[in-house]
């Protein structure tokens, strides 16, 4: 029997003999439709080569991709299980030429890997076409043979095919295995097609017209072919089976389950192990594809697969997490064509254990309240939607599950209850919004967020996207449009695009639609929604449009490099100073990082000149930056630490980043840094480049900064810095490393010349007019001096003294502007006479205010120097008086 991993490489095999490139699934998050919440089907990754946007080195290709359907229009969640088969993940094989082949190539290629490839008896087959598809319906008589009655023709969109309203479009074809008339059905178009008996096993579009917004359709330049086969699908009938649920892949993780379990995989937990193997599939994929759970978009459909998955295992019997320890079963099954998958298993289990094991106590609680509301009711009625509003408001157990659980019990819950409550919820939190404080306008991003939702953030793995124009806004009011020139908040379902948030600055870019293009100058957030700052450089956009978003590259890596560098810091920082340092604020800018932190004095720079050691040994190591979502709770018992500025609700992004070397003679294993942070990082430490510390500063008591560079910006300081040094070395003529000598000796030869200048100054300034004169019996020297300074007089009154020996000194220094005035008195005469008093009089005839000192030495200033012989006047006056 050929298993399903043999079966997918035949058909990718197959293919590729005949030329056709096999590519790699693209990931389950598509980046090139905003319309779709998940891949969800193999021309998805095509879309652009299709329309002729994009070019690739092949025109015939063939994959199998990994799908999703669970969420938006395409949801098979509620099925799934219960059915053979609905499934929220599958693979769809697939084969395509963009212009290359068309019908005549592409039905004799299905029908010679359906009857020789994989051997499946060509009477037990029959086609579908369009209804006027005479050329399809020729090719199949050539090609297979078949009769009339076995080409069924359907004048239903069942099979014509449209990319969207407008676009590529064609009919198709599909291709039906008869398991035969022991199983009830009848065929494709009859009254009962529903049954079981014929099941549509591949499906062939012929890409061939185009549509207008008219109706009008005209055929494509470039006509291609689409096909669809799912492989659960095509392995049940290979393998004889008529359930997906029992082909050998699918049956291995069933049985996984139901060994974890100690339960029977055919038993009474039979729907359980179902739900659960598929489950485990599409969260896994999704986790591996770099979908986070989360309480909005994509993360809140795969917390909502995750809880229903929990459920089953509750359910099953599983006492603890069941989903983690089934993973490695996942892996052997399907890793060898997915290595993405093997990539991140370790990813995938503590995700899903993390997940499991904080819904479980919500679980127990929500049944166990289920119970209590149902034992109100009488058998058979539905739940009212106010008792299911308040299982999901009040205590986390989300709607879906309710309904699941009822479903098994026969009944339903009163959704138009259920609505009606849930509104009244949201006008209450619509008022809460509006008296909380925020700017007028503010009110709309709330409105916003209610029509349309928040908007999903898809830059941690990506910096170029598609999106669906919601909303365009200017002065706080939704607009119609916005032509070029003008300024507008461009609201999205999804962007790449960073919001300013923790200190990281926002993204800017561009986003492009087909009649405009809008240059992206900031990225907030409020109520949940991006809003994305720009002015219209040319044409215009208008709501609804789909838009190619493109982030700035090179911004964004700086600043990634500048915020994983200020993490390093941080721990550098309280491994070098203590554990009191806590981060007081940050900014990391695409040209330099800021970093804020607690600590009473002002860095050595010894110590700065370890820390940046320290951080740059860090990104030496190269190490890998991950990131994991778990509870705060989990988050800080992990030892992870909170960054000032983040909010943080019921998951936090723990980034964890580098290995310790706390011995100095190796590593001792430990994570460096572990932080709690919802910015973008560098994927690895390496990419960080260099870190450059410019010194810190105090910014409040208590409270220093350190600016520094990274990558290219601390390159540029070095060798700017190296320029400079280099510069003086030629000066001096000098080598580099001799320059600080140099500078040494050259200072202190500056400062000797200065001290020689300054005595020279004071002595020519004293000239032969320090002659003493007898005043009242003391020697005193009374004198106005010019060239000097204020500052100069103290040394000059102290050489007079030590000439005099014993004496008075006044000077008044005639600056330009107001006179400066000092005193001197020898210590034996200042039992009898103050300096205090001599200068006070002397400023007092200057018409200045003030002055002191001490006995033997004061100074002070006056206001005007033509008074300055009325000044020494003065002064003798009181050395008369005493």
């Amino acid at each position: 029997m050929a298993s399903l991993n043999d079966i997918r490489s035949t058909f990718l095999d197959y293919f590729a003999r005949n030329g056709h490139a096999v590519v790699d699934s693209s990931p389950l998050v598509p980046r090139n439709d905003p319309t779709l919440m998940f891949t969800n089907s193999g021309m998805v990754q095509f879309k652009n080569v299709f329309t002729g946007v994009e070019h690739r080195d092949y025109r015939r290709a063939t994959t199998s991709q990994k799908c999703v359907r669970a969420g938006g229009k395409h949801n098979d969640l509620d099925n799934v299980g219960y059915t053979a088969r609905h499934h929220t993940f599958f693979e769809m094989l697939g084969n395509f030429s963009f212009g290359d082949y068309f019908k005549s190539e592409a039905i004799p290629f299905a029908w010679e890997l359906l009857t020789k490839e994989f051997g499946i008896p060509a009477d037990r087959m029959l086609v579908t076409i369009y209804h006027d598809d005479d050329e399809a319906a020729a090719i199949w008589k050539k090609t297979a043979g078949l009769p009339d009655e076995r080409i069924i023709r359907i004048a239903t969109d069942d099979n014509f095919w449209r990319m969207g309203p407008t676009g590529p479009c064609g009919p198709c074809t599909e291709i039906f295995f008869d398991h035969g008339d022991q199983i009830p059905g009848g065929p494709p178009g009859s009254p009962d097609e529903d049954g079981d008996r014929f099941i549509e096993i591949w499906n062939l579009v012929f890409m061939q017209n185009e549509q207008f917004a008219d109706g009008s359709m005209k055929p494509l330049d470039m006509q291609s072919i689409d096909t669809g086969m799912g492989l659960e699908r095509i392995g049940a009938l290979l393998q004889g089976k008529h359930d997906n649920y029992d082909t050998d892949l699918m049956r291995t993780l069933i049985e996984a389950s139901a060994d974890a379990t100690s339960t029977d995989p055919d038993g009474d937990a039979r729907i359980h192990h179902r739900v659960i193997a598929d489950h485990l599939r599409s969260t896994s994929f999704l986790i591996a594809d770099g979908v986070m759970p989360s309480n909005e978009g994509r993360g809140y459909v795969l917390r909502r697969i995750i809880r229903r998955a929990v459920r089953h295992a509750h359910q099953a019997g599983a006492e603890d997490a069941l989903m983690p320890r089934l993973v490695p079963a996942l892996v052997r099954q399907m890793g060898q064509a997915y290595p993405e998958l093997v990539r991140a298993e370790a990813l995938v289990t503590e995700t899903l254990r993390g997940e499991e094991e904080r819904f479980r106590s919500t679980l127990k609680r929500g049944l166990r309240l289920l119970d209590d509301e149902l034992g109100k009711l009488p058998d058979g009625t539905d739940l009212p939607g106010e008792a299911a509003f308040k299982l999901y408001d009040t205590h986390g157990f989300p709607l879906d599950l309710t309904q699941d659980a009822l479903r098994e019990q026969g009944r339903g819950v009163d959704i138009e209850g259920f609505n009606a409550a849930m509104a009244e919820q949201k006008a209450l939190a619509r008022a809460a919004w509006a008296g909380s404080g925020e700017t007028a306008d503010a009110a709309i991003w709330f409105d916003l967020a209610e029509e349309h939702g928040g908007t999903d953030f898809l830059g941690y793995d990506t910096e170029t996207a598609e999106g669906q124009i919601a909303a365009l806004v200017r002065d706080g009011a939704a607009i119609e449009g916005a032509e070029a020139g003008e300024t507008v908040n461009v609201v999205l379902n999804q962007t790449p695009f960073y919001a300013e948030a923790g200190g990281q600055v926002g993204d800017t870019g561009t986003i492009r639609t087909e009649t405009g293009r809008v240059r992206v100058t900031d990225t907030r957030k409020s109520a949940n929604v991006f809003i994305h700052i720009g002015t219209v450089e040319e044409g215009r956009i208008e709501p609804g449009q789909a838009a190619e978003l493109v982030v700035d590259h090179d911004r964004r890596t700086a600043i990634r490099a500048n915020h994983s560098a200020t993490h390093l810091l941080n721990e550098a920082l309280r491994e070098a100073l203590g554990e009191h340092v806590s981060q007081r604020g940050s900014l990391n800018a695409p040209d330099r990082l800021r970093f804020d932190f607690s600590h009473g004095e002002a860095l050595s720079a010894e110590q700065i000149a370890a820390i940046e050691a320290e951080v740059n040994a860090m990104i030496r190591q190269n190490g890998e930056v991950s990131t994991r979502i778990m509870s705060p709770d989990d988050a800080r018992d992990l030892g992870a630490q909170a960054l000032f500025g983040e909010k943080y609700g019921d998951e936090v992004r723990v980034v964890s980043m580098g290995v310790s070397d706390a011995s100095g003679k190796g590593t001792d294993g430990r994570t460096y840094s572990i932080e709690l942070c919802g910015g973008t990082h560098v994927g690895r430490l390496g990419e960080i480049g260099a870190f450059v510390a410019l010194g810190d500063s105090a910014i409040s008591a208590g409270v220093r900064r350190v600016e520094a560079l990274t990558g290219q910006a601390a390159l540029d300081h070095l060798r700017a810095q190296d320029r400079r040094v280099s510069e003086l070395a030629n000066l001096f003529k000098v080598s580099p490393d001799e320059v600080g000598d140099r500078v040494k000796s050259l200072m202190d030869e500056r400062k000797a010349l200065q001290s020689e200048v300054a005595e020279l100054r004071r002595e020519k300034a004293m000239g032969a007019g320090a002659e003493p004169q007898d005043i009242n019996g003391m020697k005193s020297v009374l004198q106005v001096v010019e060239g000097v300074s204020g500052k100069d007089l103290g040394a000059m009154i102290d050489g007079v003294k030590g000439k005099l020996g014993s004496g008075v000194v006044v000077l008044i220094a005639d600056t330009g502007a107001k006179p400066a005035v000092a005193a001197g008195v020898t210590k034996d005469l200042t039992d009898k006479l103050s300096a205090v008093d001599l200068v006070k009089a002397a400023v007092e005839a200057l018409g200045g205010r003030g002055g002191g000192g001490r006995p033997e030495m004061a100074q002070g200033g006056g206001a005007d120097i033509g008074r300055a012989d009325a000044a020494l006047e003065a002064v003798r006056g009181v050395i008369s008086a005493v």
